[in-house]
């Protein structure tokens, strides 16, 4: 009987065991077959990413530094007499033209000084006229022998002399008039007028301070640093003439284009650069004397060079790298030299044009990781055409 019991137990045991392993069997199967599929490489969820085209297209390369605005005419003024202010016919910060009226002195000694120079001429004219009549009748009186030679001489000596004298009064008389045009004060120059020191009534002499300042606005100078290596390419375009220069208006408010005027016969031994200046029109007075601004100047161009977004660049440990789309919708890393860069864009080698480079998501990814596709916003920097490398990121040794 207990033989009897005992077996049929064990028969209900190996029932149950049976039971449960025909029910966890394909659970087991399952989770095996999802061990496997993991452990394979570059499996995994597909990837949601944004991508852009890399292009080909002509690459300006421009140097980018940080220029100091100055006037190309500043012109202190000061009087060249000793006299009191009668006028100020001008008011700070007022725009003058050339010619135009600012400071009168007082003229009255000046005026009497003039008067003074043409009576005197008038008297030496006459005695020189009577020197004159004096040397005509020695001569006369010579041809009929009842003078000397030495007397005619004495006569003719007597009528240079004096007509040196009434030479320099003439000449008195230009100074008396220089200055007495020294009394009216005049814009030697369109510009600006900056502050005025002095006021009607006040007296000023020739060590005085300025009275005035008038600052040329229109056009205007922007001086900058080029490293040294570019001269050549500067003073190439200086020659031709192509050199353009632009310079960003603060508060992002534009940009204004300027030409190349001038490259600095030397370069600076501590910071190896040398100064350059360009000339801009300022009509609406955008830029002010003294101010700071970054300007670019175009140096030479990458033809047919492969553009992506610098934000698809990986910054690795030995070198930098992008993802790109493979024909199977997979991930693939590539290594890169960026030869330049500007802004958010820049010109790479180990990249095709029109392969697709991964912008966004490229943290979530490995080598074979199958991505899903979404086109960047136009916005792209890959996508704008004519882009520009600065100066630091230029062509790379």
């Amino acid at each position: 009987m207990k033989r009897t019991t005992l077996l049929g137990i064990a028969v209900l045991l190996v029932a149950a065991v049976a039971a449960l392993a025909w029910t966890l069997a394909p659970r087991l199967a399952a989770s095996g077959a999802s061990a496997t599929a993991a452990s394979a490489p570059g499996a995994g969820p597909a990837v949601t990413v944004t991508t852009v085209a890399a292009r080909r297209e002509d690459f300006a390369l421009e140097l980018g530094a940080t220029g100091t605005v100055s006037a190309l005419n500043r012109v202190e003024i000061h009087p060249q007499v000793s006299a009191a202010i009668t006028r100020v016919h001008i008011r700070e910060g007022q725009t003058v033209q050339a010619g135009q009226p600012l400071f009168t002195l007082d003229s009255r000694a000046a005026e009497v000084r003039v008067t003074q120079a043409q009576a005197q001429l008038q008297k030496d004219l006459a005695t020189l006229a009577d020197a004159e009549r004096q040397l005509a009748r020695s001569r006369d009186l010579l041809r009929q022998d009842f003078v000397s030679q030495s007397a005619v001489d004495t006569n003719l000596s007597q009528v240079e002399a004096q007509a040196a004298v009434v030479a320099a009064d003439r000449a008195a008389i230009q100074a008396a008039r220089v200055d007495l045009g020294y009394a009216r004060i005049v814009a030697p120059s369109t510009g600006r007028v900056g502050a005025i020191a002095v006021y009607a009534g006040s007296y000023v002499t020739p060590a005085s301070p300025a009275l005035a300042t008038v600052t040329q606005l229109d056009p205007i100078a922007v001086s900058f640093p080029v490293p040294q290596r570019h001269i050549g390419a500067l003073l190439a375009s200086l020659k031709s003439g192509s050199g353009r220069v632009t310079a960003q208006l603060p508060d992002a408010r534009g940009t204004l284009t300027g030409t190349l005027q001038f490259v600095d016969s030397a370069v600076d031994a501590n910071a190896g650069t040398v100064q350059v200046k360009a000339q801009f029109a300022n009509p609406k007075q955008q830029l002010w004397p003294g101010a700071y601004v970054d300007v670019k100047l175009a140096v030479g161009s990458l033809p047919g060079a492969i553009l992506v977004p610098q934000a698809a660049i990986i910054q690795g440990a030995q070198a930098k790298s992008v993802y790109v789309v493979g024909a199977d919708g997979k991930a693939q890393l590539r290594t890169v030299d960026v030869v330049a860069s500007a802004g958010d864009v820049a010109v790479v080698t180990g990249v095709q044009a029109a392969e697709r480079v991964i912008v966004d998501g490229k943290q979530n990814l490995r080598p074979g990781s199958p991505v899903v596709e979404q086109a960047a916003a136009p916005s792209g920097a890959a996508s704008r055409p004519g882009r520009r490398a600065a100066a630091a990121s230029g062509p790379q040794p």
